[in-house]
């Protein structure tokens, strides 16, 4: 299931405006920060990247109109007065955190509307053409990001590994429960290490 040729790491808004230095929301940051989710998240793709797997970052970045997304739901209008411009198109807010080293070979893909990365935008068919059957989902938040990214990934046929330590949820023991009792139907539930030892 983890041969690197068809597989991808998966990192999901791990950006200066989210849970970063720039985050608008302090409870998500700082549980990002309590279980050390930037560093290992830097261990899995530097992981990923010398075995031969693709490393694609999954990013929100915005129009500064805001023309073509909607905010239809509460926790994207909450989003949308939090962030103010953190996250529009250019602004340091979208910029990947440091601790993922990102290198020239990883691919970036934005989505300017919606919660998840595959719907609306060019991802589905980037990995098809990558030949990727299997995706790592690391980052945030489980609460929604993550549990969606797990859903469509699976609605599209491929195969999900989640390493219970690099991914979070508000709050922490929520998300736990979450992994246990919604996504462990649907993906291999794994750890940072055990990830990382595969593919050594």
């Amino acid at each position: 299931m983890l041969d690197p040729v068809s597989t991808a790491v998966l990192t999901m808004e791990l950006q200066r405006g989210v849970c970063g230095d720039l985050a608008a929301l302090p409870d998500l940051r700082d549980a990002v920060a309590a279980i050390d989710l930037p560093m290992r998240a830097g261990r899995i793709c530097a992981a990923a990247r010398a075995a031969g797997a693709t490393v694609v970052h999954c990013i929100a970045a915005f129009r500064p109109d805001r023309r073509g997304s909607v905010s239809n739901a509460r926790i994207l209008v909450a989003a949308a007065e939090r962030n103010g411009d953190r996250l529009d198109r250019g602004q340091p807010g979208t910029e990947l955190i440091p601790e993922l080293s990102a290198e020239p070979g990883d691919l970036v893909v934005a989505r300017s509307h919606g919660l998840t990365p595959f719907v609306s935008t060019e991802l589905d068919q980037v990995l098809r053409n990558c030949g990727i059957r299997t995706v790592v989902a690391v980052g945030n938040s489980i609460n929604i990001g993550i549990l969606g990214l797990v859903l469509v990934a699976v609605d599209l046929g491929y195969h999900v590994v989640v390493p219970r330590d690099a991914v979070v949820g508000i709050p922490v023991d929520y998300g736990n429960s979450v992994l246990d009792n919604t996504i462990s139907l649907l993906a291999t539930i794994t750890t940072t290490d055990e990830l990382i030892a595969t593919w050594r």
